[in-house]
């Protein structure tokens, strides 16, 4: 139980350390308004309809934050118990398998008012909901020992000692980077984004007038494109046009001046990019061994225009052609992932989950995120494919010139030259879901099943499928069908059957 008042009391229990990279990063907080006060920089971004818990490791009068995780709050108070058993579960078990189970935990709750509603309104139709977690928290030996809810500016607690002892209207909030912990992340180089509203935004299809006119050429793109990706012998070509186009788009992103702002930028790219060229790439990228190619541009200098042209995509994927996102979300959250933005790798992953629920590329690197995997594994892997292409090249190269030299004009390139090949699926785990990085045995026999995700080095680089070819590619890329739940009504993209966010577990997880 917790002394509530902002001057003079402290936590019962002891003082919460935020966790910084070095002992004279860390801050000392000792009250609600300081816990409060902390949450966006807990997760980077200030959360908007989110029930996110905190772990505390350490007895002893001290804790410090451990992992965290978030989960939108469903819409259905029915969903509230399995919500918060699920976000409790998944965050205890998660920690225990990183080798430290949690000794107490901190809930919050982030909710705006409703029209004619006020911030005490949302604190009491809310409570049920911060009971479920305390209770879920509980059955598993982790006390909650504390519950805030933040509306309106101000925060409640859930878990006052006495009646009173909070203001029926709240406490309001300190004013955003005026604390101690906004000073002193700011010195560690910890910066706080805007609402994943924002982020999503950057990353969601356009609703414009000029939606139309990008549908009207995916149409067109398709009658063009498809035939060539679904034959054995043009697709190679179709790839090599696809890579090339993106390339040179790259370049052109990388050669034009910077402007401030996500917004502003965002529609520089959106300037820079035509239909016809967003249609021809968001088209070839649905070819599986496409896209794994595109993904080794994922460090360096090729990082930056790369997930810029992967978020220009998914803006592209308008109308019908939603599912197709996927391919660029993916890749989008990849090189996030890459380069160490955790925060909106998770978020384009996730709605590539929302685009397509079967894509196991984007399953496979969402679970290898939320564990807090080292992308290191699958970037060595993506090198060595490179690299071994590049040798392949080189070699065909030196054997062509012989052959002119023997005046053998006849002879064409080697039959693997437009072979394109993948990463190992050993980088990031097997095929049904298995814990990324736990290979499979090389002995194991080749299953007739679709594969989204990469495929060892050497097979065949192709989807393998009983109705299709081998090398075909991972979905049909032609216009698609409007897809329903099957259960009365569209799939809403990055929600589950609840409303909440899609994530492992529906949940988002940092280590």
């Amino acid at each position: 139980m917790t002394n509530h008042s902002e001057t003079t009391g402290s936590f019962e229990n002891g003082d919460i350390a935020y966790d910084g990279s070095a002992p004279e990063h860390q801050v000392t907080l000792r009250t609600p308004a300081e816990l409060a006060d902390a949450l966006p920089y807990l997760l980077g971004y200030r959360p908007e309809d989110s029930i996110v818990l905190v772990a505390l490791n350490g007895r002893g009068g001290r804790g410090r934050f451990g992992g965290r995780a978030r989960l939108g709050i469903p819409a259905s108070r029915d969903d509230w118990p399995f919500a918060a058993r699920q976000l409790a579960h998944g965050l205890i078990t998660g920690s225990e398998r990183r080798g430290a189970k949690p000794e107490q935990m901190v809930a919050f709750l982030c909710q705006e008012p409703a029209t004619d509603e006020s911030g005490r309104d949302v604190v009491r139709r809310l409570e049920p909901l911060a009971q479920k977690l305390r209770t879920e928290c509980g059955h598993l030996d982790v006390p909650v020992i504390e519950a805030l809810c933040i509306s309106d500016g101000r925060f409640w607690s859930y878990c006052c000692p006495t009646d009173g002892c909070c203001p029926d209207d709240g406490l309001p909030m300190g004013l955003p980077g005026t604390s101690v912990l906004a000073a002193a992340a700011a010195y560690a180089g910890i910066q706080v984004r805007g609402s994943l509203k924002e982020l999503r935004a950057r990353l969601l299809p356009w609703d414009t007038a000029a939606a139309l006119e990008q549908e009207i050429a995916l149409d067109a793109a398709g009658l063009s494109l498809v035939p060539g990706i679904l034959d054995e012998v043009e697709r190679a070509s179709v790839a090599e046009e696809t890579l090339k186009l993106a390339e040179r788009v790259m370049t052109r992103f990388a050669e034009t001046p910077f402007v401030p702002g996500d917004a502003r930028a965002d529609l520089r790219d959106d300037q820079l990019l035509d239909h016809e060229e967003a249609a021809a790439l968001v088209l070839g990228l649905q070819d599986r061994t496409t896209r794994d190619r595109a993904a080794e541009w994922m460090e360096g200098d090729e990082a930056g225009p790369a997930l810029r042209l992967w978020r220009a995509l998914a803006r592209r994927c308008v109308g019908p052609y939603g599912e197709h996102a996927a391919a660029p979300l993916t890749l989008a959250g990849w090189v996030a992932w890459s380069a160490g933005d955790q925060l909106e790798a998770r978020e384009a992953l996730a709605m590539a989950l929302g685009a397509d629920p079967d894509y196991l590329f984007a399953r496979l690197l969402h679970q290898a995120c939320n564990e807090g995997l080292d992308p290191e594994s699958v970037r060595r892997c993506l090198r060595a494919e490179r690299q071994g292409r590049a040798r392949s090249k080189t070699a065909d190269a030196g054997t062509g010139a012989a052959a002119v030299g023997a005046e053998t004009p006849q002879d064409g390139p080697a039959a693997g030259d437009d072979e394109v090949a993948t990463v190992p699926r050993e980088a990031i785990g097997t095929d049904g879901g298995a814990t990324p990085t736990a290979p499979e045995p090389a002995s194991r026999p080749c299953r007739r099943t679709r594969v989204d995700g990469p495929v060892p080095a050497g097979s065949r680089p192709a989807t393998s499928r009983p109705d299709g070819p081998c090398a075909g590619p991972s979905r049909a890329p032609g216009r698609p069908r409007t897809r329903t739940s099957g259960r009365g009504g569209p799939r809403r993209r990055g929600a589950d059957k609840s409303g909440a966010d899609r994530g492992s577990g529906a949940a988002e997880k940092r280590p």
